[in-house]
């Protein structure tokens, strides 16, 4: 045995590089610039030789500008929530990152496991019909077959082999988006001025004012293009039960490429949201200490998360994202929570990777609770972002579209 706390030898790989969310990168980086410049040619050259598939469902892309977590899939289940409550029966395609499976795959909630298909599938499937695929078309083409009406794809922005109806990028408010460059100089998985082109709207997740200083950054960064620049994300419009749905492009009324485009591309309240994630935390877990631990993509923000809950930290442990836990640190974590008289807190996404486990895992898996959170919205942006997304599955003639 080494000594180290769980999660212990794991920070450093848990921390991006200081530079990519400060606005001055240190001379040694820019050393990365030529990686970088060939990383984001190549997403780009992707979109220009891609043929994306049509599928006969509307495909409703929550997504992010950048590397890591940014909170799609809590709001991807926001969104399908609200669009149940309209009495649509939407189902969700995601890559199923950690799992095994390569799909297209629907997911039992009952019986599958992370390892099969990852954590963010089990929570999702707990609420609509989801299907695990690595390739996008055929995850469509499987949920074309099954009783739903609408496609909310989560994560998947910068694949471009399944045409969008509607993209939404989610922005983690409190880490922005730095000085804004493609990985790995910056975050951003592509030039920012490629990617806002392609997004309906924005919702910035938290962040305590710091969304007015996000939504100018990314309208300067259009601002120093031309609309021709920014390819459509819709694909290529193919026919739809033998006919062509009404043509929609992202130049439509909300989009950054719409009317107005010189002037601000993004304007809150219109195409551009905030949201926070409020913690609904019980008594119970007010009433005790507890030593929390996740592996998610950004660990301070669960951590802080609980802080503003009245939730009684006294120890954390971070692990990398998708974290798949070991025995040895089932039982270090059970034997650390007992030794500070603590109970174990973390997230459901790290809940559901201890589904199925067994020994000192079944027994966290039993010991630890799950914080529950929501997306609430800030003003009027939750009607006025349901109502947009409508819009765009209007032409496919869903119910419950205006």
């Amino acid at each position: 045995m080494n000594g180290k706390k769980p999660g212990s030898s794991h920070l450093l790989r848990l921390e991006p590089p200081s530079w990519w969310y400060s606005e001055r990168i240190p001379p040694a980086a820019w050393g990365l610039l030529p990686v970088s410049v060939l990383y984001g040619a190549a997403v780009q050259r992707r979109f220009r030789t891609a043929r994306p598939y049509r599928s006969k469902l509307p495909v409703i892309c929550v997504g992010n500008f950048t590397m890591g977590g940014a909170g799609k899939t809590p709001v991807a289940l926001k969104l399908a929530a609200l669009l149940q409550d309209r009495g649509l029966r939407p189902g969700f395609l995601t890559r199923g990152y950690g799992g095994s499976e390569r799909g297209p795959y629907l997911v039992n909630a009952a019986s599958d496991d992370a390892a099969r298909v990852g954590d963010e599938p089990l929570l999702l499937a707990g609420a609509a019909p989801t299907v695990v695929s690595r390739d996008r078309p055929s995850g469509a083409k499987l949920l074309e077959t099954a009783p739903v009406d609408t496609i909310i794809m989560d994560d998947g922005f910068q694949n471009p082999s399944l045409a969008k109806d509607f993209s939404l990028i989610v922005i983690d408010a409190a880490a922005g988006l730095g000085a804004a460059r493609v990985f790995p100089l910056g975050p951003l998985r592509a030039p920012l001025a490629f990617q806002a082109g392609m997004a309906d709207a924005i919702l910035l997740l938290g962040g305590q004012g710091r969304g007015a200083g996000i939504v100018e950054q990314i309208n300067l960064s259009l601002r120093k293009k031309t609309p021709s620049s920014c390819p459509s994300p819709q694909g290529e419009k193919g026919p739809l039960n033998g006919a062509l749905p009404e043509q929609r492009t992202a130049a439509g009324s909300l989009s950054p490429r719409g009317e107005g485009w010189g002037e601000g591309a993004f304007v809150t309240g219109r195409n551009a949201f905030e949201a926070a994630i409020v913690p609904q935390a019980t008594e119970a877990m007010r009433a005790r200490p507890f030593l929390a631990f996740c592996g998610i993509g950004r660990p301070a923000k669960f951590f802080d998360t609980l802080a503003a809950a009245g939730i009684a930290a006294v120890k954390c442990r971070a692990f990398p994202d998708h974290h798949p836990y070991t025995e040895p640190d089932a039982r270090a974590l059970l034997a650390e929570a007992g030794a500070l008289n603590a109970g174990l807190i973390t997230t459901a996404k790290d809940l559901s990777r201890l589904k199925g486990a067994s020994g000192a895992l079944a027994d966290l898996r039993a010991s630890a609770l799950a914080l529950p959170i929501g997306i609430e919205f800030l003003g009027d942006g939750e009607a006025a972002l349901l109502q947009a997304i409508l819009g765009a599955l209007k032409p496919y003639g869903v119910p419950g579209t205006p």
